[in-house]
C-alpha cells in the first residue's frame, strides 16, 4: 500500500473511530484545540493529516496513533532461523540481524576430543543450559555445569566442548568475530 493510499485512508478511519464514541465535532475540537474546520476537512480527506493534527486526537480518543493512521500490523517477533551444524555441534541462531551481538544455542555432542585452543578478536559469555561443559580457557581447564556461566576475552586461546560423557548444551553471546570463528571457520584438514 502506498503513502498516498495510507493518508486517503486516514480520514475516513477518524470519522469511524469518532462516531464510534459518539463524540461530536465540537466535542473533538474542544479537547483536541484543534477547529472544527480542520476535523471536518481531515475527516473529509480535504486535509493531509500531519503529526500536529493526530497526535492530539489519538490523545484525545485515547488510541495509539498506529490505529488513527492504519499501520501495517508488526510481524511474528519469533526467531524461526535454522540450525547450523559445524564440527560436529548443532547452533540454532537466536539473533537474526548481520554484525553486531550475536546470540545462539549449542549442542555438543557426548564425545570426548583434545581440546585445539583457538583465538579471535572479541569477547565471549557462555551459560550452560545442560550437561557439562569443558572449558580449556589459558591455563584453566574447568567443568561447568548447567546454570553456570563465564565470560572471557577471546584473545586468551580458549577451546570448549564435551565431557565426553554426556552432550551438553550451552547459550553463546559473542561479536562478528566469534561467530566468523565458531560459526563458519572450517576444522583443520576439511
Amino acid at each position: 500500500m502506498s503513502t498516498e493510499d495510507v493518508l486517503a485512508d486516514v480520514g475516513p478511519r477518524l470519522r469511524r473511530i469518532r462516531k464510534e464514541r459518539e463524540v461530536t465535532l465540537a466535542d473533538l475540537s474542544a479537547a483536541t484545540g484543534i477547529s472544527v474546520s480542520t476535523l471536518s476537512r481531515l475527516e473529509s480527506g480535504l486535509r493531509k493529516p500531519s503529526l500536529e493534527l493526530l497526535l492530539p486526537i489519538a490523545q484525545a480518543h485515547r488510541v495509539p496513533l498506529d490505529e488513527l493512521v492504519g499501520a501495517p500490523p508488526v510481524g511474528d517477533p519469533r526467531v524461526r532461523l535454522q540450525p547450523l551444524v559445524r564440527h560436529g555441534r548443532t547452533f540454532w541462531p537466536l539473533t537474526s540481524r548481520p554484525g553486531g551481538l550475536q546470540a545462539f544455542k549449542v549442542l555438543v555432542p557426548q564425545r570426548e576430543e583434545e581440546p585445539q585452543p583457538r583465538t579471535h578478536e572479541g569477547y565471549e559469555w557462555l551459560y550452560v543450559l545442560s550437561g557439562r561443559l569443558r572449558v580449556v580457557l589459558g591455563e584453566h581447564d574447568v567443568v561447568m555445569s548447567a546454570g553456570e556461566a563465564a565470560e572471557f576475552d577471546t584473545r586468551v586461546p580458549h577451546w570448549f566442548g564435551s565431557t565426553g560423557q554426556a552432550p551438553a548444551e550451552f547459550l553463546s553471546l559473542f561479536g562478528p568475530q566469534g561467530e566468523r570463528m565458531h560459526v563458519r571457520a572450517r576444522p583443520k584438514g576439511a
